[in-house]
């Protein structure tokens, strides 16, 4: 049995080198795929910065696969903590905001079906509300989609409300 050699130690392997450069590939596509407002405030090196805008203008497949290639690499010299950290916030934020349209879609569907039932559970849940001016818009609605059975501006703004409401309330 020979003895490993020590020029190798402290250094990681290859599939440990490998892993990090997919990732720091993975992590430039996805700076690609942010807003311009988005990737100015991330503060990146001018090179990095520079070598995400060309990519997003790049149509051809093979180039725009070199340019990620590219991206990947000028990722790896720098410190990728804080970046994965603000998209991981951004995801979490994006997340945050679809559960609360989400909520307020459920709500509005249930004030529009179910009626006064629903709107007691809202005003019980936000005793500040004024049941008259709710009960005629959640009234509207319905009537909205009973004669065209679809989303309509009375829907739309019973929504904007809604979420006003909840926008107010933790």
């Amino acid at each position: 049995m020979t003895a490993p050699d020590n020029d190798h130690e402290g250094r990681p392997s290859k599939s440990a080198r490998k892993r990090a450069a997919h990732a720091a590939q993975d992590l430039g596509e996805a700076l690609v795929r942010l807003r311009e407002p988005e990737l100015a405030a991330l503060e990146l090196p001018e090179t990095l910065a520079e070598a995400i805008r060309a990519a997003r203008s790049i149509s051809s497949r093979a180039g725009g696969a070199r340019q990620r290639q590219y991206i990947g690499k000028l990722m790896r010299g720098i410190d990728t903590a804080p970046i994965e950290a603000a998209l991981a916030a951004r995801h979490a934020q994006d997340a945050q905001e679809t559960e609360r349209f989400k909520r307020t879609e459920i709500w509005r569907e249930r004030l529009i079906g179910e009626g006064e039932p629903a709107l007691a559970e809202l005003v019980r849940w936000y005793p500040q509300l004024d049941r008259q001016q709710w009960r005629a818009r959640i009234a509207v609605a319905a009537a909205e989609r009973a004669r065209s059975g679809a989303v309509g501006p009375a829907a739309r703004e019973l929504f904007r409300a809604l979420r006003a409401l909840f926008a107010t309330m933790p």
